[in-house]
């Protein structure tokens, strides 16, 4: 996926967006963190009380004074002891508020990326199968899994902090202010040297951590590849490769990490420069003013007390930088994929519809992968309800695609597929989808119970009527057999079992959602001749009542077919109803009216 370049306002006007809904969690955050300052402002006060009104003869704060008796002010133990209380606590307040802090954040942070994350899941699930065909799956998985949580660092570790630190700035610079000017003027002059580095820095940080996640996705992407083609990298014996090719990868995410520690640490530098100097002329003019008596000695210890809270954060303002503009390279990502618009476009005003007839009309259909390959050209026939249609051709002519068509993973480029009478693309995507049952050449199970893997087609079916589809399609005579019946774990993608039980197992699915429609893409082609027969005889009950689309290339699957739909390099080469005797001669064709083409043209002689 290419690049897409956004502005820091517009990466923040989109983030504000999505995380609008939990804005009273993050003000109850802002609040408690706020309850920080406070205590921050309070935490060199007894030290202060201590070298001034214990150690020295000044009087206490003056608003502390109607609070304190007397007694106390005028005993050296009275205010020593009231010191030691003061400061458990101060200690006690910071704790608590910390505790409640830890705990709104974390609840917020992980409830906002949890729902990030869904929106995107969902967002990904829409996209159409030739963007996951073209794209790949990692780039998706990586986003989600590990892009999203950007949103939580940006608006819980982030923004809060940011918001908190400028008020304690405020608060820190007001006390300063009052007890000696100058000192505040000095503290806050490198504000604008810091400033323009984190403008100088900030640009080049995310373009460097942009990349770098794009290398950590390639690697992420070798990985994934390599252990779900486990079995082909070791008949191969390139296990060796396979490393090469994560290491080539993680190597460019390694010194990718490597150039932006450099500019991490070049601008880690300049702060540190920035706050030494400004630390060291506070000290220089405070110690003159002591000097002269402007100023206590307890003044300038609080004051350079508030410099340390004040330029502390800043001396770390590096790791923060760093942070920032890593969430920020990955939220960039987030939203480039959420900028993917889906192929198919459900209408709003979609008709619904709950049990079709059947019947089925492509009408001048054309369809290219990304409107450059041309794969499907002028396709026109009709079917009525309750025909098995078999589908023959060249690897490669079409045929899966025709079908595809039907389920909309795809739209055509030109005409139109009318189920009904209506146009696919008018219906409601989920009530069209509905219609279909759909078995595939790869038995496709997910790494759950063979129980939930038959109920996937219908998850509220009840256990009786998994058994009854698992009957009808020969399974449940393996299933009874295993250790824990139909609660046996499959693994993943059903590698537990044989390649005719994960068939059967996807038959009984097929069973228990009891689709209008059949779609069985060469269900018969990676299993033996006696289990391919098992699996006929269950297509044929299980076709009985529907209409069914079969492709195949052994001519035995497809005797049965009421009709033969033969597909040359995506256009209609046949259609012939005398389906046992086109099986021994292909060359009678049921409309040489329709499709002119001589034998010899439509086979090479």
């Amino acid at each position: 996926m290419d690049k897409k370049t956004y502005s820091s306002f517009e990466l923040y006007r989109r983030l504000f967006l999505e995380v609008r809904p939990y804005c009273l969690h993050i003000a109850g955050i802002l609040l408690i963190t706020l309850l920080a300052t406070p205590v921050s402002l309070l935490i060199p006060l007894p030290l202060k009380i201590a070298v001034d009104s214990v150690i020295g003869s000044h009087a206490i704060p003056a608003f502390l004074q109607p609070v304190i008796p007397q007694d106390i002010t005028d005993s050296p133990n009275g205010m020593l002891t009231f010191v030691i209380v003061l400061t458990m606590f101060i200690a006690l307040l910071g704790g608590l508020q910390r505790v409640a802090s830890t705990w709104l954040r974390t609840y917020t942070g992980e409830k906002l990326t949890l729902t990030f994350r869904t929106k995107l899941f969902r967002h990904v699930q829409r996209l159409s199968v030739s963007y996951h065909d073209t794209r790949g799956t990692t780039d998706s998985t990586y986003r989600i899994q590990y892009d999203a949580p950007a949103i939580q660092w940006i608006a819980i570790q982030g923004f809060i902090p940011f918001i908190a630190a400028g008020l304690t700035l405020a608060g820190m610079f007001y006390i300063i202010a009052r007890l000696d000017l100058q000192l505040a003027v000095v503290a806050i002059a490198i504000s604008p040297v810091l400033y323009l580095g984190a403008r100088t820095f900030n640009p080049r940080l995310r373009n460097q951590w942009w990349h770098i996640t794009r290398s950590d996705n390639s690697a992420f992407s070798v990985v994934q590849e390599a252990l779900s083609a486990l079995r082909v990298v070791k008949a191969f014996g390139q296990e060796q490769r396979e490393q090469e090719r994560f290491v080539r990868h993680s190597s460019e995410s390694f010194l990718g990490r490597v150039r932006a520690a450099w500019s991490e640490g070049a601008f880690d530098l300049l702060i540190g420069i920035t706050t030494a100097a400004g630390t060291s002329a506070v000290l220089f003019v405070g110690v003159q003013h002591v000097q002269t008596g402007s100023l206590t000695l307890g003044d300038l210890l609080l004051v350079m007390s508030y410099l340390q809270q004040l330029f502390g954060p800043l001396a770390s303002l590096s790791d923060m930088t760093a942070h920032a503009q890593r969430s920020l390279a990955s939220a960039e990502r987030v939203f480039a994929l959420l900028d993917e618009a889906p192929d198919v476009i459900e209408k709003k005003t979609g008709v619904p519809m709950s049990r079709a007839t059947g019947a089925l009309a492509f009408r001048d259909v054309c369809f290219a992968y990304n409107g450059d390959f041309p794969v499907l050209s002028d396709i026109s026939f009709e079917i009525k309800p309750g025909t098995r249609v078999g589908i023959m051709g060249m690897t490669g002519g079409g045929k899966s695609t025709l079908v595809s068509l039907l389920t909309r993973f795809h739209d055509p480029t030109q005409g139109q597929i009318l189920l009904d009478g209506v146009d696919l693309r008018d219906y409601k995507l989920a009530d069209l989808r509905s219609q279909f049952g759909i078995v595939l050449q790869e038995s496709i199970l997910f790494s759950t119970s063979i129980g939930e893997n038959i109920a996937y087609a219908r998850p509220g079916a009840s256990q009786h009527e998994i058994v009854e589809a698992a009957k009808a399609a020969h399974a449940d005579d393996f299933i009874t057999l295993l250790p824990d019946g139909y609660g046996t774990m499959v693994g993943e993608r059903g590698m537990q079992l044989s390649g005719g039980q994960r068939q059967r197992i996807a038959l009984a699915r097929a069973f228990l959602k009891n689709a209008p429609i059949l779609i069985l893409d060469e269900p018969t082609s990676s299993i033996d001749i006696k289990t391919e027969k098992e699996i006929i005889e269950v297509m044929e009950r299980l076709s009985i009542g529907r209409t069914v689309f079969i492709i195949a290339h052994r001519l035995s699957t497809l005797k049965h077919c009421d009709l033969l739909l033969g597909i040359e390099k995506g256009q209609v080469a046949f259609i012939r109803s005398d389906v046992s005797k086109a099986i021994g001669d292909p060359s009678v064709f049921l409309t040489p009216h329709t499709y002119p083409l001589s034998r010899e043209e439509k086979f090479g002689g």
